[in-house]
């Protein structure tokens, strides 16, 4: 593993420089990697390793999912199935389904988890929250994850552009003595960029906080805000949607991301450098009571308690499309449909 400095914190990273993908394929060679469920992570991840040569096989129900499978080049009966046969012919099981549909099936899994195999997740929730869940992994299998650091649409695609996405990786339960190179092999498999150690407990307490605070649930709210404001003091929906969310994605983001917040800073006006400095710490005081709040409620289960009983309800669906309408059908967004549509195409 590589030491990195991490602002005066050291820690341990594998890349691929020590862990090079030849070495993935060795450890694996004799490994049937099963991924259950092809919804969110399981189309990137399981044709990142397809492409680089591991043996892999997906196992989905019948329906509009399995057709997906079957439109990226999976062969109905040689490396798509349906769930029971992948979990009987699979050595390394990938239990990619959302976390409700995990518990559902859990009986399923359990079952065809025979000494030696590997169970795999790419979130901690289902272990973490095993009172709630039920999730009790055989003591004679290797339970790790590989938690990419964002979609397995971002996967795939930054896959296919020669790039990676960082992961976090941990190992649960080590049967084989042979958990954690097995664990990291995988993470290189499914396109990491670089891989960092946790553990089960601080992926999914990490991860919840991340999705309901900067990364979504959060990033909306100060959006509406913003726009809201502008709007409510005469400026046009095309203004408030510019200045609030298109020139933050396609313009300043871009820069963050390639050299870090004080270089997208230093790229622009000394008017906008000014403001930025004067009122990102205001912003940090109102905002991290409510992080902190946020991360109480993830720590003592309660998201995960919330999370289980409304994705468990049989109306989940039609619920979660009223509540995302919302979004869909507000005048900001629907300003972001108009924004977008009219950017230039290159030539």
């Amino acid at each position: 593993m590589a030491q990195i400095n991490f602002g005066g914190s050291v820690e341990e990273v594998v890349t691929r420089e020590e862990f090079p993908l030849e070495k993935a394929r060795e450890v694996l060679a004799n490994e049937t990697i099963a991924v259950i469920g092809y919804g969110v992570q399981g189309p990137g991840q399981s044709l990142n390793m397809r492409d680089n040569g591991f043996n892999v096989i997906v196992g989905q129900r019948k329906g509009k999912t399995y057709d997906k499978a079957v439109a990226d080049g999976w062969v109905p009966g040689e490396t798509l199935f349906e769930i029971e046969e992948a979990l009987e012919k699979g050595t390394i099981i990938c239990f990619l389904l959302s976390d409700a549909a995990q518990i559902e099936l859990w009986p399923t899994v359990k079952a065809h988890l025979t000494a030696g195999k590997s169970l795999y997740f790419s979130h901690g929730f289902g272990v973490t929250y095993k009172d709630q869940t039920g999730i009790v992994p055989p003591a004679d299998v290797d339970v790790f994850l590989v938690a990419p650091k964002g979609s397995g649409t971002s996967l795939r695609r930054l896959f296919v552009e020669g790039k990676g996405l960082n992961s976090s990786f941990a190992v649960y339960q080590d049967a084989t003595g042979n958990a954690r190179t097995k664990c990291i092999a995988m993470g290189i498999g499914v396109g990491s960029g670089y891989l960092f150690e946790t553990d089960f407990y601080r992926e999914v307490t990490s991860d919840l906080t991340g999705e309901r605070g900067t990364l979504m649930g959060a990033i909306q709210g100060i959006f509406a805000a913003q726009y809201e404001v502008l709007r409510e003091n005469g400026h046009s929906p095309s203004e408030a949607f510019n200045e609030t969310v298109e020139e933050l994605t396609q313009s300043l983001m871009p820069l963050v991301a390639e050299n870090g917040m004080d270089w997208m800073y230093a790229n622009c006006s000394t008017t906008a450098q000014r403001g930025a400095l004067d009122w990102w710490k205001p912003f940090k005081e109102a905002t991290k009571p409510v992080f902190q709040k946020l991360y109480d409620s993830v720590k003592s289960g309660e998201q995960a308690t919330i999370s289980i009983t409304r994705n468990s309800q049989p109306d989940y669906r039609e619920k979660l499309e009223v509540e995302l309408a919302e979004l869909r059908d507000s005048e900001m967004w629907i300003a972001g449909t108009a924004v977008r549509s009219l950017r230039p195409e290159r030539n």
